[in-house]
């Protein structure tokens, strides 16, 4: 096969599900590497094989298989790091794991990278957690909605001047991945970026409890299930649909030389920020019944987080085109015709 070779971590996920299609579109050969451990990545690894054949070899492989990397890299010009562990409630339970796949993985791939004569691009998918719970943002209860009570940040979102504040081993381990790609940014001229990400949704998201939150809603909606809102349900996130992200992404890429060991916070900004009660509502308008149920707040949370995007939008002039009522119609449209059984979804 010709053409340039990208590699995609992670890239049976949802995420990397579509950015691979994506890449596979613009005439890339890829990549993935995944372990295939989260529930409906298999399904999206056979349907990357299936759409795209050969243009996409999938390596079954742990991040820590440095053999595996090393086959993956080779004469690789793109590398895209989403290979994670994502549940804050996962990295509670068991931090040792969640350390070796988050912060020892990417450093390890990193290192894979330094030994190259000339390392690859590399986009590393960080979290708004690196944020912590942000106590300092003072906020009040309006509606079914928390906001921020400083107008600047709800005209325009929380921007990287924020100090970082990890909390939980979760947002450890991402915060000091990280802090390790900007540094081997400046420390060993790797062109690399960082998106601290907020609340993607999509298309070939198999959403669960923990991570992935508007697809397992519409799941359980779909399947006539209750939905559990830990907290009062107010909590505000800006969602991004998933073909904007994969957009930035790209940007990202052609847009290397200026952006090179720079984190920029992604979301959908203001205009895209609903609460967790909003979205639930939508799912009713669209005839879905819900049924609901409160349990307590869980550790770490943010009761608001909504990314300024200006930073990136004035490097590169990307900004979100698909807006959180219209991208939430799409994800409930496709969960609708091939969504799994939820027996095979981890709950």
């Amino acid at each position: 096969m010709t053409g340039r070779k990208a590699v995609v971590t992670g890239g049976a996920g949802f995420v990397g599900t579509n950015l691979t299609a994506r890449l596979v579109e613009d005439g890339c050969r890829v990549a993935v590497v995944d372990d295939l451990s989260r529930p409906g990545v298999e399904e999206n690894a056979r349907w990357l094989q299936s759409t795209f054949g050969r243009r996409v070899e999938v390596l079954v492989a742990d991040i820590g298989d440095h053999w595996a990397l090393r086959r993956a890299l080779d004469g690789a010009g793109e590398v895209y790091h989403l290979a994670a562990q994502v549940a804050v409630t996962t990295s509670l339970d068991d931090p040792s794991a969640d350390f070796r796949v988050n912060a020892q993985g990417t450093l390890g791939l990193l290192e894979e990278l330094r030994r190259l004569d000339e390392p690859p691009f590399l986009l590393f998918t960080s979290t708004n957690k690196v944020y912590g719970t942000l106590p300092q943002l003072e906020l009040r209860r309006r509606g079914d909605r928390w906001e921020p009570t400083d107008v600047a940040i709800r005209n325009r979102g929380l921007s990287e001047s924020l100090p970082l504040d990890f909390c939980t081993p979760y947002g450890c381990s991402k915060g000091a991945a990280d802090q390790y790609v900007l540094d081997y940014a400046k420390s060993y001229g790797i062109p690399s970026v960082v998106f601290r990400m907020s609340c993607i949704y999509g298309p070939h998201q198999h959403g669960n409890e923990d991570q992935g939150w508007v697809a397992h809603f519409a799941l359980r909606a779909l399947e006539g299930l209750p939905i559990t809102l830990y907290g009062d349900g107010a909590q505000v996130r800006d969602l991004l649909y998933v073909d904007d992200l994969v957009e930035a992404m790209r940007l990202a890429r052609e847009h290397i030389r200026e952006l090179a060991g720079r984190p920029f916070n992604l979301g959908g900004g203001p205009a895209n920020a609903v609460s967790l009660l909003q979205v639930v509502e939508q799912l009713r308008s669209l005839g879905t019944p819900v049924e609901l149920g409160l349990a307590e707040e869980r550790p770490g949370d943010q009761r608001y987080y909504v990314a300024d995007t200006t930073r990136f939008r004035e490097a590169t002039g990307w900004r979100p085109l698909v807006d959180a009522q219209d991208g939430i119609e799409r994800l409930h449209r496709w969960l609708s015709a091939e969504r799994v059984p939820l027996r095979a979804v981890a709950l």
